[in-house]
């Protein structure tokens, strides 16, 4: 009897762990994913315009790098994140959201936002498409968000792009 119940209590104990593993990941924390994708280029022309631009600063977890919204040769608009850095974790998004800046966790929740994907790495260079119908005079914020545990990462207020600014990150 006292065989069986220790048995069942293991079994128990097991599923138990298994299904936390699987829920929280832990293992996401400690292993980071380098990205390095190129420059979004168009076609034959190679113009690619900065739109907007902003750098992160460290939310829940240290966050560090440049966004910039471009427009490349053929009219689309993509956010491309340069020498990007954060915790990896479990179910991580980049989040457009319509807020001038985001420096809480209720920010997000409330202001509205616009997924993008989740994220291809916690390091490196990156491209993200933004939708046609998205409007850039509304959503001002790129964040990282931990869909999961509902967690700001980092973000990246964005402001209107000075040529010399906008050449200079986007030659990294």
């Amino acid at each position: 009897m006292i065989s069986t119940q220790k048995t069942a209590l293991g079994i128990c104990a097991l599923t138990l762990a298994g299904i936390g593993f699987a829920l929280f990941r832990p293992d996401t924390l400690i292993v980071n994913k380098q990205v390095n994708e190129a420059l979004p280029v168009a076609g034959a022309s190679r113009q690619v315009q900065a739109l907007e631009m902003g750098q992160f600063r460290s939310g829940a977890h240290k966050t560090t790098g440049a966004a910039a919204i471009l427009r490349t040769g053929d009219g689309n608009r993509v956010l491309r994140l340069t020498q990007f850095e954060t915790s990896n974790g479990p179910d991580v998004h980049v989040y457009l959201v319509a807020a001038p800046d985001v420096k809480d966790d209720a920010t997000v929740k409330t202001a509205g936002f616009i997924d993008l994907g989740s994220i291809k790495g916690n390091q490196g260079d990156q491209n993200y498409p933004i939708p046609d119908s998205v409007d850039l005079r509304k959503y001002r914020t790129v964040t990282i968000w931990c869909a999961r545990f509902g967690v700001n990462f980092g973000s990246a207020p964005l402001m209107r792009s000075s040529s010399q600014m906008a050449s200079a990150q986007m030659a990294r």
